[in-house]
């Protein structure tokens, strides 16, 4: 039975990986792809011509070798080569476990291995085998051969060492051309340099910038100037090597770098310890020995912050748990909550007043919320008002835990809370154009000289006095009707999505027009009130509007030419003061519907004192 177990176990083992070794190679594949179109014209018409025996070369090399073999590359041909028929091809090799032999062993028996393996393939493969500490010590000693090489040539196969490399050297030399004059070093480092990369790995990149000699601006805007300028770049480097989206850039200014090694600061201390130099003015490579050395070592006020840092970190925790407890927890569900009452037309309330208002409305009023949810409400607020009044000292994480499980469980349920409101008030919204409609009919009615109507005969009556008289079209009629029928669909609790999206769009249009009726009916009538009279050769009216009276006394300079007066009981006009044509119109807004106007005697005269006694009064004007 144990046997079967570890079987089983083995088999697990094996299936997984397996998916991890086809996930790698698929972004690698990716990877691949991408750098592939940016690769020159001429490379690539050449790996074309060359790529079956480059796969089998391959297929071979990383068959043999496989988990050794982080990257082959196609290399440019030389230059004595007149006939470029010799396959230039770069095999680098992870060596950082090698411990049988010694390195330069490794890199001989392998390299011997692999020209065989090439042979087989094509007697023009030429395989040149570097292992990863023949780059790296070419750093350290500044030579840069190697990386300008590797930067020109075409992955066939790479784990992530070549794209790094590539990219890394193109971005370098495109920063040292502009800003050469301030950068100390360029520095690959983290997961890559310390043998822990994956295909998905960041490509880390550390710029030192030196600001010793800074003069025309602080070093903090040198620094914030470069690093985005420097960050473009890395932008730019990877459109140009399809190596999109990998690069991470960290520019550190050179007095802050000091600083974080004297002070121990672990950033600064593995940087130095794993990075690799693309390029260093003599500053980097001293620093990285002495730290071999032991030579650099954290000074006594670093070692005592690093003593009582976890104090500090522990208070801080405390400080952010109590703060959690206080504000931010309670917040998440109480602004919710007031959105909710805002959203059902209540006035947002005070945090202390939010539980009972809610209560009143959701759980007891319209029961669309259990009382469950208003205790988790009422239990952080508590929690708030303990801390804040020192009643309660500290909070533990689990009990910040019971908090936040309670949070979530509520506001979950508050989701389904604002779908209910909305959908209630959708519903409501189909009442209040009801409602609205037949207020308006009402007023339509009135001014065809229907007065006293019954609810229940509203529309029936409107049909007769406006709809058949041709006075409003019948399609309006059946809006009306289903408006209507909606409406009693709600009272019966039968409304349907569909009748709430219709009757929107049809009390839309339907107020619109009803409205404009009124509005053009009621101008209509307007017109019928005034008097129009021609005194010399300007033009005048009076507008009778009930009790009162306004006079133009020139139409083409009205807004001073204005007077209004009292409308006596014989038809006669008194107390004439001037008015203005702001009051004019406010006196015409107030005006639900004219009444109608009959002229007596005594107003002619009154027109020969306002106009003259060659006053003329216009018919059909």
């Amino acid at each position: 039975m144990n046997a079967k177990k570890v079987t089983t176990a083995k088999n697990a083992e094996k299936d997984d990986a397996s998916v991890k070794q086809k996930e790698q190679a698929n972004a690698i594949s990716r990877q691949l792809d991408k750098m592939a179109e940016q690769i020159p014209d001429e490379a690539k018409k050449r790996l074309e011509e060359i790529k079956d025996k480059l796969d089998k070369f391959k297929e071979k090399v990383v068959g043999k070798f496989e988990g050794y073999i982080m990257g082959i590359a196609l290399l440019p041909p030389d230059k004595e080569d007149e006939n470029k028929k010799k396959i230039n091809v770069l095999v680098l090799v992870d060596d950082s476990d090698s411990q049988k032999m010694s390195k330069e062993e490794l890199r001989d028996k392998l390299s011997g291995i692999i020209e065989k393996m090439a042979l087989e393939i094509d007697e023009n493969l030429a395989p040149q085998t570097i292992i990863l500490t023949e780059v790296w010590q070419s750093c350290y000693d500044a030579k840069y051969d190697i990386l300008q090489m590797i930067a020109m040539s075409a992955p066939v196969y790479d784990t992530g060492m070549i794209a790094a490399i590539k990219i890394s050297e193109i971005h370098k030399s495109m920063v040292l051309k502009k800003f050469e004059k301030y950068i100390v070093s360029y520095v690959l480092a983290g997961s890559l340099v310390q043998g822990k990369a994956t295909p998905t790995s960041d490509i880390d990149v550390c710029i030192i910038v030196d600001d010793t000699d800074v003069k025309k601006m602080t070093r903090a805007e040198l620094r914030d100037k470069l690093r985005a300028i420097i960050i473009d770049m890395g932008f730019s480097a990877g459109k140009m090597t399809g190596i999109e989206n990998k690069i991470n850039i960290q520019v550190w200014i050179l007095t802050d770098f000091w600083e974080g090694i004297k002070e121990a600061n672990p950033v600064y201390f593995t940087f130095l310890r794993d990075g690799i130099p693309f390029y260093d003015r003599g500053v980097f490579m001293p620093w990285k020995l002495l730290l071999q050395m032991g030579r650099i070592k954290p000074s006594p006020e670093a070692i005592d912050m690093f003593m009582h840092s976890g104090e500090q970190m522990l208070e801080r925790v405390k400080y952010k748990l109590k703060d959690m407890g206080m504000d931010e927890i309670f917040l998440s569900i109480l602004t919710p909550s007031q959105a909710a009452l805002m959203m059902y037309g209540i006035p947002p309330p005070t945090p202390k007043e939010t539980p009972d208002v809610m209560t009143d409305i959701f759980v007891k009023k319209e029961k669309l919320l259990e009382k469950e949810y208003i205790d988790i409400l009422r239990k952080n607020l508590e929690v708030r008002k303990d801390l804040e009044h020192g009643i309660k000292k500290s909070i533990s994480g689990a009990e910040i835990d019971v908090l936040l499980k309670g949070a979530d469980k509520f506001l979950k349920r508050l989701n389904k809370l604002f779908e209910a409101i909305a959908k209630k008030k959708e519903e409501e919204s189909v009442l209040h154009s009801y409602e609205n409609i037949v207020t308006i009919v009402r007023d339509i009615l009135r001014m065809e000289g229907v007065e006293k109507i019954k609810d229940t005969e509203i529309i029936k009556i409107f049909e007769t006095e406006v709809v058949q008289k041709g006075l409003i079209p019948q399609k309006f009629l059946r809006m009306l009707k289903e408006i209507e029928k909606a409406k009693k669909d709600y009272d019966a609790k039968k409304l349907t999505k569909a009748e709430i999206n219709s009757v929107q769009k049809d009390s839309r249009e339907l107020i619109r027009f009803l409205v404009e009726y009124i509005q053009r009916k009621r101008g209509i009538e307007l017109e019928k009130t005034r008097i129009r009279v021609k005194h010399g050769k300007k033009f005048g009216e009076v507008v009778l509007l009930g009790t009162k009276a306004f006079i133009i006394h020139d139409i083409d300079n009205e807004d001073k030419n204005l007077s209004r007066a009292d409308i006596a009981p014989d038809g006669s006009l008194k107390n004439i003061k001037a008015s203005s044509l702001e009051e004019y119109e406010k006196a015409l807004t107030g005006v639900e519907m004219p009444e109608r106007v009959f002229i007596k005697q005594p107003i002619f005269d009154d027109l020969k004192s306002l106009f003259g006694k060659d006053v003329e009064i216009l018919v059909n004007y």
